[in-house]
């Protein structure tokens, strides 16, 4: 379902993706409507499931997680109780950032966070490979992020 968006609706949700700690009275300012106008499209974004919800967004190094890996996983079947299996294991992981349901070769496209490549050994050996129906792994591990952004092009 899209919802359809009015210019000052992209203007706000722009100026929330980098800000979402904004006042709603500088929000106002800034999109050109009074305060209550505001706060009820903002209301009206949140309610339609559009805005999810607000997060602060931690540094990966800083926070002693310096490396992240792509890991590719195939599992030994594709039938429904085999993926569900799967994905309600990985809920509970905290290395694993995302995880991805895949069209192609693999099954899953999962990025990983670790501390060093002792952690990496050790989420690879102990946790990926034991997660249910993994028959193989495949890691790219990244030598420096050039691009990461949670904002969306509305």
């Amino acid at each position: 379902m899209t919802i359809e968006l009015d210019s000052r609706d992209r203007s706000i949700l722009r100026i929330l993706q980098q800000d979402g700690r904004i006042t709603n009275s500088d929000l106002a300012e800034k999109v050109h409507l009074s305060p209550s106008a505001c706060l009820r499209r903002v209301r009206q974004l949140e309610e339609s499931g559009l805005i999810r919800g607000y997060a602060m967004m931690l540094d990966d190094k800083t926070a002693g997680f310096p490396g992240t890996a792509f890991v590719f996983v195939t599992l030994d079947q594709q039938g429904r109780a085999s993926l569900e299996s799967f994905e309600q294991a990985v809920q509970d992981l905290p290395e694993i950032l995302e995880c991805h349901l895949l069209a192609g070769a693999h099954d899953y496209l999962m990025r990983v966070i670790y501390r060093d490549s002792a952690d990496f050994e050790r989420i690879h050996t102990d946790i990926l490979t034991q997660l249910p129906g993994v028959t193989r792994v495949q890691s790219t591990l990244t030598l420096r992020t050039i691009k990461k952004t949670s904002a969306l092009p509305v």
